[in-house]
């Protein structure tokens, strides 16, 4: 059969999955049960209704839109560790969703691989390739979020000190900052406010924004508001005294940031070298590249090159990763 053929075979798969699962969550979303409750909810709050008062608040993230797959993946350990990772970075998917994809990119890579004529133990390392691709790009969204909320955060304590300065409550402040202040801070500030409102405890509303949004200045922030509220203080001045050491240790992360461009950039290139010249080999010359896993020595040693080099980038990030 031929391989292109059979690719596009494939692909005509996928794609047709995937436009019926688009249409399941377009149908679910606008006619599904979630959306029919939800009418309800609004009705009965537009009418003046007393149930929705005694309904319990429960905020919950589902792991899935389909009950089923809900109630599989809450049956897998330290899941919900997946689903706190996927809120950090601020995408709208479900741990369904990102696992469906990882799933989808790995068969992907794994089927092209084949078809190329790659051994299936290759496959599977392209396979596994692939799904890591996804999870890192997945991971440098969540690190672009925590930066992005780490320099903002000294504007968005001084613009609470200065609230509170002027008369607002510490409520109210959290709210001045989340209708206020730039994104994705004030989303995350305004979330805040909303579960005091709700009825929540300080301690737990502080605590949950510490676990959406893993930064160490963040926890100062939390740590200095709840020590003030058993012991006491001026609070507008603590959030003022924490935003100026914040900047302080951003510009002398900045500083080191530049110090280490070099070896950063070295890692980069010694990380990336072997195998864009295994790439310009294999298409210079296929046969002599081919032995690294045709070969049994050749298999070994790849192997084993591997490893060093994995040892090797390791130790290069330890080296230019310096913590304040």
């Amino acid at each position: 059969m031929d391989p292109l053929y059979s690719l596009f075979v494939v692909l005509g798969f996928l794609a047709v999955v995937l436009l019926l699962e688009g249409l399941y969550l377009a149908w679910n979303a606008y006619s599904g049960p979630e959306a029919r409750r939800i009418q309800r909810r609004l009705q009965v709050l537009s009418a003046g209704g007393s149930d929705i008062v005694a309904a319990p608040l429960i905020r919950k993230r589902l792991l899935s839109d389909v009950p089923a797959v809900e109630r599989a993946l809450l049956l897998l350990p330290r899941i919900h560790v997946l689903d706190r990772f996927l809120l950090q970075s601020g995408m709208t998917l479900t741990v369904a969703g990102f696992l469906a994809i990882a799933v989808a990119v790995a068969l992907v890579g794994f089927v092209a691989a084949t078809m190329l004529g790659a051994p299936w133990w290759l496959g599977l390392a392209v396979a596994a390739v692939a799904a890591a691709l996804w999870t890192g790009f997945v991971q440098r969204r969540r690190r672009q979020r925590m930066q992005r909320i780490g320099q903002q955060l000294p504007d968005a304590l001084d613009l609470m000190a200065r609230a509170m300065q002027a008369g607002h409550a510490f409520s109210s402040a959290l709210r001045l900052v989340g209708t206020e202040g730039p994104q994705p801070i004030a989303g995350e500030f305004l979330a805040v406010f909303d579960e005091i409102n709700f009825g929540i405890p300080l301690d737990k509303a502080l605590g949950d924004l510490a676990v959406r949004v893993s930064t160490s200045d963040l926890r100062y922030f939390v740590v200095a508001v709840l020590i003030q509220r058993d012991t006491g203080g001026n609070l507008a001045e603590i959030l003022g005294g924490i935003a100026a050491l914040i900047r302080e240790r951003q510009k002398l992360m900045g500083s080191i940031r530049v110090l280490s461009a070099e070896g950063r950039l070295s890692a980069w290139i010694l990380s990336i070298l072997p195998f864009a010249l295994a790439l310009v080999i294999s298409f210079v010359n296929r046969d002599f590249i081919a032995k690294l896993w045709t070969d049994p020595l050749g298999i070994r040693l790849a192997g084993f090159a591997l490893a060093l080099m994995l040892i090797g980038i390791w130790w290069m990030w330890r080296m230019v990763k310096i913590r304040i």
